[in-house]
């Protein structure tokens, strides 16, 4: 084995070059944030939402010295946790979910209101889908009692909407021949291989999650309607009817008249401000190339992304912007 020497004088020199080459480096460095969004399941629409986010961050990252990632996390609920702990800067979470954070209401009724919460902006539409498996010839959810049935993964606003419609209803989960808490991923294989009759999932249209299990084994949407969702829809300010259209999917060709949610952007009173403005800065300033990212996102308004679903107090940074343009006094 070959073995190399350097003089004590050469190493002194050489340490004294690397540490002189680092200070630029460094400075750049530690003028550099970084910022993550947390977002939801891979397969799901948040995580590319959080990822169209933060490319138009990341494009002009030489101005604004910042560097977004995204995060896949549980969804809304680990979102809202996630930044009450500081571990994330942003978060995708349902508009319901929002509010009860920002009251201190159901899931969040223990912790109490997370005074700290701030709306952002909102994106798209979620309706709740119900699918069933083609098999079971179900057609209205009351149809599910007794089948085994998927209600969302742990830490997801599908789980806590689930849970809100049930109590609508006066039923429990126990109501379910099996309620299994599978991620969005893994419930359209759980579909079509016959594990589970169906499942609910809260999500931006169309979804992968959706197409996938229509496609390949035929599975139908359910509509959700009823007079639990009437009174909830006119009882809640978060939620509104909506309506899937049809022939989005394979073999479902009628439209699915059902309710939902909207999906939105949140952050904590701790985050700088002219970070948040900085964010919203890159979005709006491209929303037409933003728009184009995600098919869920394309009927985006900035009229309707100010304002809906919003009912944590808005960032001063994004306040800021949204003055800046006229948009709010």
């Amino acid at each position: 084995m070959k073995l190399f020497r350097v003089s004590m004088c050469t190493t002194a020199l050489v340490a004294a070059f690397v540490a002189t080459a680092a200070l630029p480096q460094a400075a750049s460095a530690q003028q550099q944030r970084f910022i993550t969004v947390g977002t939801g399941g891979v397969t799901g629409v948040y995580y590319p939402a959080g990822g169209a986010i933060c490319r138009l961050v990341n494009r002009d990252r030489a101005k604004h010295n910042l560097r977004c990632s995204v995060e896949s996390t549980g969804g809304s609920v680990a979102n809202v946790n996630l930044l009450k702990s500081g571990e994330i800067e942003f978060g995708v979470a349902q508009s319901d979910v929002q509010y009860n954070a920002t009251k201190g209401l159901a899931q969040f009724q223990k912790d109490g209101a997370m005074g700290d919460l701030r709306a952002v902006f909102a994106l798209h539409p979620e309706p709740f889908t119900v699918v069933a498996r083609k098999e079971s010839n179900i057609t209205k959810f009351e149809d599910f009692k007794g089948k085994r049935f998927n209600v969302g993964n742990p830490g997801s606003g599908t789980l806590a909407s689930m849970n809100e419609l049930l109590a609508a209803m006066g039923w429990k989960m126990s109501d379910f021949g099996l309620a299994s808490e599978l991620r969005p991923d893994e419930h359209g294989p759980a579909l079509c291989d016959g594990k589970i009759d169906g499942f609910f999932y809260a999500v931006g249209h169309p979804s992968a999650n959706i197409q996938d299990p229509t496609t390949i084994c035929g599975a139908k949407l359910v509509p959700l309607t009823g007079p639990a969702v009437d009174k909830l829809v006119k009882d809640k300010p978060y939620y509104a009817t909506a309506t899937i259209p049809g022939g989005m999917y394979p073999n479902n060709p009628q439209p699915t008249a059902t309710y939902g949610v909207q999906a939105t952007v949140v952050s904590s009173a701790k985050v700088p401000a002219d970070v948040i403005y900085a964010v919203t800065k890159a979005v709006f300033d491209n929303l037409d190339e933003f728009k184009k990212l995600h098919p869920a996102l394309a009927h985006l308004k900035p009229e309707d992304m100010i304002k809906n679903g919003l009912s944590a107090p808005l960032h001063d940074g994004a306040a800021r912007y949204y003055r800046e343009k006229g948009w709010i006094k």
